[in-house]
C-alpha cells in the first residue's frame, strides 16, 4: 500500500498529472475546431509541461541544495530530463512557425523561475516573474491559453476567427478560475507581498469572483457559431463540478484536494467530449 502511495505522490509531485490536464484541454480545442492529426502536438505538450513546470517548482532547490536533495527529487530530475528529450524529438515535428511560436513560451517559463529583470519589479530577493505582485495567476492563465487554445489551431495552419478568440478568452476564465482553490490553499502559506486573489479581496469573495467567472464561461458559449447544444451541457457540467471545488476550498483541505481532483476537472471535460 505505501509504494502504491508513493506511486501516486511521484504522479502528482512529477507534473504527470498536470501534464495530462494541459493534454485534455489542447484535445478539446482540437475536437472542437476539427483539427486532425495532432498527435505530435499532444505528445509535445505532455512533455513540455512536464519540463516547464518541474523546471519551475525545483529550479531554485536544484540550484542551492543539489547535494542534500532527497532521493524521490533526483528521480524527478532524472525524469525531467528524459521529459526533455521527448519534447525536443516531438517539437521538431511540428510546424516551424509552431516552434517560433512556441519560443515565445519558453522565453515566459525561463523568466517565471529565474531572475533576471530589474530588482525594482520584484517582491524580494528571488527576482523572478512568478513574484511580480498580483501577476503570477494572469501570467499561468495567459500561458495556458497560448498552449491549449492558439497552438493546436496555429499548428494546423487554421484561421483565428472570433470562435477561436472565444475559445482563448473561456479557457483564460476557465483557468483563472480553477486556480482559486490553489491560491485559497496556499493563502497562509504566500509572501503577503505576492497579491494573489484571495490575499487582496478575502477567501468569501474570491469564491464569488470563482462562480461569476464561470457564469461568464457558460455565457461566452453562447456567443459562438454553434454554440448550445450538446457542447454547453458538458461545459455545465464541468462548471458546477468547478463551482463546488471553489464553493469547499479551505487553506487547510487535504493536499490532494486541489493537487489531484481539482487538476483532475479538464480530463472530465475530455472524457465527456468524447463519450457523449
Amino acid at each position: 500500500m505505501n509504494v502504491i502511495k508513493q506511486l501516486f505522490n511521484f504522479y502528482l509531485n512529477s507534473s504527470v498529472h498536470v501534464a495530462l490536464a494541459a493534454v485534455s484541454l489542447t484535445s478539446i480545442t482540437q475536437n472542437e475546431f476539427r483539427i486532425d492529426g495532432g498527435f505530435n502536438l499532444l505528445c509535445f505538450v505532455f512533455f513540455a509541461t512536464i519540463t516547464g513546470y518541474n523546471f519551475v517548482k525545483f529550479y531554485g532547490i536544484a540550484k542551492w541544495h543539489y547535494r542534500s536533495l532527497s532521493n524521490w527529487l533526483k528521480v524527478i530530475q532524472l525524469f525531467s530530463l528524459v521529459c526533455f528529450l521527448f519534447m525536443c524529438y516531438f517539437m521538431l515535428l511540428l510546424e516551424l512557425k509552431t516552434l517560433l511560436y512556441i519560443s515565445v513560451f519558453a522565453v515566459v517559463t525561463f523568466l517565471y523561475a529565474i531572475p533576471i529583470l530589474p530588482k525594482r519589479y520584484y517582491l524580494d530577493s528571488n527576482h523572478n516573474l512568478r513574484d511580480i505582485s498580483g501577476l503570477k495567476v494572469y501570467i499561468i492563465g495567459l500561458v495556458w491559453v497560448g498552449v491549449t487554445v492558439v497552438l493546436p489551431v496555429l499548428n494546423n495552419e487554421s484561421a483565428i476567427n472570433a470562435d477561436v478568440i472565444i475559445t482563448g478568452v473561456q479557457r483564460f476564465v476557465f483557468v483563472i478560475a480553477l486556480m482559486l482553490p490553489f491560491e485559497i490553499r496556499d493563502l497562509a502559506l504566500d509572501n503577503f507581498k505576492l497579491a494573489t486573489i484571495p490575499q487582496k479581496i478575502g477567501i468569501k469573495q474570491t469564491k464569488i469572483l470563482g462562480l461569476l467567472l464561470l457564469m461568464l464561461f457558460l455565457f461566452l458559449e453562447s456567443m459562438k457559431t454553434n454554440g448550445g447544444g450538446e457542447d454547453f451541457m458538458i461545459l455545465a457540467v464541468v462548471s458546477l463540478c468547478t463551482a463546488g471545488f471553489i464553493l469547499f476550498s479551505k487553506t487547510n483541505n487535504s493536499p490532494y484536494y486541489s493537487a489531484f481532483w481539482v487538476e483532475g476537472i479538464p480530463l472530465l471535460w475530455l472524457f465527456l467530449t468524447v463519450f457523449s
